[in-house]
């Protein structure tokens, strides 16, 4: 689409609808609907709406300003079953993103793994992790992010 983000993963909100609408009709109007109704609440706008960015999930390096946070004591990470072999051998990697992305309740993971065919769910020692020196954050829309899960803090829970 012709837009670059730049460091802390801004993009000029003019040029992405710009690039929009060269494949179909897009306004501002559109962009603070989905903004507004994106059930995840993926994206942000900055005070003057000017900019816009991805609260989390980039795959290219940026620094979305996230502050570390102390996670409640389990966290969950939904998949689908075709992933598992992978997981248990290597434990939880961000591949193509940054982080590794867990969610606060079962449910969520549980969503989250239909996406991917059938859903597995892990249960991660988040406060056991956090003991041994790992670092968390929490995005603004509620996921919390790190940057591996290795395989001794992880429990495949029956879905």
């Amino acid at each position: 689409m012709g837009i670059t983000l730049d460091e802390h993963g801004w993009a000029n909100v003019k040029d992405l609808i710009e690039g929009i609408k060269k494949t179909r009709p897009f306004d501002m109007d559109m962009l603070e609907e989905i903004v507004r109704t994106d059930n995840k609440q993926r994206y942000l706008f900055n005070e003057d709406k000017t900019l816009i960015r991805a609260n989390q999930g980039h795959s290219i390096p940026v620094d979305v300003e996230l502050k570390k946070a102390v996670p409640p004591d389990i966290l969950y990470h939904g998949t689908g079953e075709k992933y598992v072999s992978s997981i248990d051998k290597e434990g939880l990697l961000p591949k193509s993103r940054l982080y590794v992305h867990l969610s606060r309740e079962e449910e969520t993971a549980v969503n989250v793994g239909k996406r991917h065919g059938k859903p597995v769910v892990y249960k991660v020692d988040a406060r056991k992790m956090q003991e041994d020196g790992f670092e968390f954050f929490l995005s603004v829309n509620g996921v919390w992010l790190t940057k591996e899960v290795p395989v001794k803090y992880i429990f495949k829970l029956a879905v």
